[in-house]
């Protein structure tokens, strides 16, 4: 009971940031499962089978909004579930950690960019289309492999090169959604078909699972009217900060400070 109420928390909280800066529900969620000592592997297909209910339930609330640009939308998908699926095959087979200092300094980067541009106030322009579906692709592998990833990703790249904030995180938190249904459906297949060795704890864990799905479905309906209406410039500096801050935390465990 006491992990399930402590969950419940952490999924509120992480889930009332992911909808209103569109990332960081995945990152914080995995963070404190893999404090617990959970494995890589087994934090993501935690993680990513709670999500499935509160990117649903989010995905709602920002379409009800009309903040989601769906000429995006579906390329977005498109690459993101390929990547999901090919990353959650890769983590379930190996070291899923070879990857997280690249991560890292991309984030860093996209946050200090996002950062400059909320400084400068410039106007909102469109993200070219064609480059969609590559951003998914690599926004989904990512997602999969770091048990969180979509959001910091995606978005960073979105608003980063000037798109609008508020349909940035509608439009990625939206297609979320089917990102995270397909990353589920590959563990389950790794798991039912041997390929995953290491998932017998799973169920050790359902209690957390069902906390963080709680706590996201409580705070996920308020997403959408979030994000519409607090001000462009402070979402996208909200979006800087915190894609800064997780770049720096992810450094400061590579290097041990933590």
């Amino acid at each position: 009971m006491e992990d399930f109420l402590l969950f419940l928390l952490v999924g509120f909280l992480a889930q009332a940031v992911d909808g209103a800066l569109g990332m960081a529900y995945g990152v914080i969620s995995s963070t404190v499962l893999l404090s617990f000592g959970v494995p890589p592997a087994t934090a993501s297909a935690s993680v990513h089978a709670a999500e499935v209910f509160t990117t649903a339930a989010s995905a709602g609330s920002h379409v009800a909004n009309r903040i989601v640009n769906w000429k995006l939308f579906i390329p977005l998908v498109a690459g993101g579930c390929v990547g999901g699926a090919l990353g959650a095959f890769v983590l379930t087979g190996i070291d899923g950690d070879v990857m997280k200092p690249y991560i890292a300094a991309y984030l860093g980067l996209m946050g200090l960019v996002i950062l400059y541009r909320a400084w400068r106030g410039r106007v909102a322009r469109p993200f070219l289309r064609r480059y969609a579906g590559p951003l998914g692709l690599v926004g989904g592998f990512v997602d999969a492999v770091g048990g969180g990833g979509w959001g910091p990703t995606v978005n960073s790249a979105l608003v980063g090169s000037g798109s609008d904030s508020r349909t940035s995180i509608g439009t990625t938190n939206t297609a979320e959604f089917f990102v995270t249904a397909t990353i589920s459906a590959t563990f389950l297949a790794a798991l039912l078909t041997g390929h995953w060795e290491d998932a017998e704890g799973l169920l050790d864990h359902a209690s957390a699972v069902a906390g963080l799905v709680v706590g996201g479905l409580f705070s996920a309906p308020l997403a959408g009217l979030t994000v519409r209406l607090v001000p462009v410039r402070v979402l996208t500096y909200g979006v800087g900060a915190l894609v800064t801050s997780l770049a720096g935390y992810q450094t400061a465990r590579l290097m041990g400070w933590l």
